[in-house]
């Protein structure tokens, strides 16, 4: 059992990921942490999965997951994960689904601990691109861009 925190740098920043239980628990964007002791293999795993969708190559990731939220954040997360890559769904489209409004949905999605791995930046609104991370402007909205057009979907 491992619980720790390391850095990764990517193309959108520094991430920061937590582990609990040899489970990603958090992705934090634009991290200042230092790296810590973590078993090699697992650090690996989790480094080359991302490098590997960085580069376009990875759709889907395959690493375990342990995350916090309310009974309707993890009904979102997984609506969330059943999204394809390269696709999109519009806030109200899942709150559809879920027989819930477009607020609660970019609520829960605000709340998103693992972005990127449970992947928030496909949801979009009806009119543009929406928000990320609680953002509308600035580098996190940057981020959105960057991700969905690396993924084919350019806004």
């Amino acid at each position: 059992m491992t619980s720790g925190d390391f850095i990764i740098h990517s193309p959108i920043g520094i991430l920061g990921i937590t582990l609990a239980d040899d489970c990603i628990t958090k992705i934090e964007l634009f991290a200042k942490r230092k790296n810590s002791p973590l078993p090699k293999l697992q650090e690996l795993e989790i480094k080359t999965q991302l490098k590997a969708y960085f580069l376009g190559q990875k759709k889907q990731f395959s690493l375990p997951l342990k995350y916090l939220g309310t009974p309707f954040q993890k009904c979102v997360w997984q609506a969330l994960l059943d999204i394809p890559y390269g696709q999109t769904k519009t806030y109200g489209q899942i709150a559809k689904q879920l027989k819930s409004s477009a607020q609660a949905v970019g609520n829960a999605c605000r709340a998103n601990p693992i972005p990127l791995i449970i992947p928030c930046h496909r949801v979009v609104s009806a009119v543009g691109i929406g928000g990320f991370a609680g953002k509308t402007t600035g580098k996190r909205i940057n981020v959105k861009q960057y991700l969905l057009q690396l993924e084919g979907q350019a806004k």
